[in-house]
């Protein structure tokens, strides 16, 4: 029971962590960074539940005033900032980080590691398994969406170095704002009908970060060079078809 248990937490990170590589169409990134970077997922648990302890008496799911500010500062903050220091210390210095999707794949990977291990603590703290497959459609894509608008600001700042800067606080921001929007809509108790509007959120969010993902193949400098591969190939191909109708031409005349 518990291995399914475990298997039923496990798969939705996987399953994206799965999905966001297949999207990395142009330049593979090594797996040995990938399996890393979900692994620093994991680990960066450990500072935001640190955080969210330190401030858990700030909580009031009753007071939208608390609930505003735990769900902003406290929750989306110290997770979002958990993961992209892994994202800026470890992924975003790596030769293999060449192109801007990678900063997305990157991202995933971390917040794909985070939300596995923390869909892991939800599950088997008497979560069950309704835990576990309610979070697989609803938390554990959030953080899929989040790692999207994180890691395309990351990309953008590796390749635009004079807003470097500004792009890392833009992606680290944006992140932290729908984050907090999630939980608090979800989390607050004072008008139990608005959690729909978290529901809502996300479906929007999803389509937003798939057309991010688009964009960020778009501006690939491999893009151009797989093209010109499948043309070459393309003309060998019908210089061959050429070669061989010719031969069968000769010898037909033969």
């Amino acid at each position: 029971m518990e291995i399914l248990l475990l298997t039923a937490a496990m798969i939705p990170g996987l399953a994206i962590s799965f999905w966001i590589y297949r999207k990395d169409k142009y330049e593979k990134e090594p797996r040995r960074i990938l399996l890393a970077c979900f692994l620093w997922g994991c680990v960066s648990t450990i500072p935001a539940l640190i955080g969210q302890m330190y401030f858990k008496h700030l909580e009031n799911e009753n007071s939208l005033i608390q609930t505003f500010f735990f769900t902003f500062f406290v929750i989306a903050l110290t997770e979002e900032l958990s993961k992209f220091f892994f994202l800026r210390f470890y992924a975003y210095p790596k030769a293999a980080f060449n192109e801007p999707i990678d900063g997305i794949v990157y991202a995933v990977m971390v917040g794909m590691g985070f939300a596995t291990l923390e869909n892991i603590l939800y599950t088997f703290n008497g979560g069950g398994f309704g835990t576990a497959l309610g979070r697989a459609i609803t938390a554990v894509p959030a953080h899929g969406v989040f790692a999207i608008v994180m890691g395309s600001y990351v990309g953008l700042a590796k390749f635009v170095p004079e807003k470097r800067h500004v792009y890392l606080f833009q992606g680290v921001g944006l992140a932290v704002v729908f984050h907090g929007l999630y939980d608090f809509f979800l989390l607050q108790q004072t008008y139990k009908g608005l959690a729909i509007i978290s529901l809502i959120a996300l479906s929007v969010g999803i389509t937003r970060a798939r057309q991010l993902v688009q964009l960020s193949q778009e501006m690939s400098p491999f893009k151009d060079v797989e093209q010109r591969i499948a043309n070459e190939q393309n003309e060998y191909i019908n210089n061959a078809q050429n070669i061989d109708n010719q031969a069968l031409d000769e010898r037909d005349l033969i």
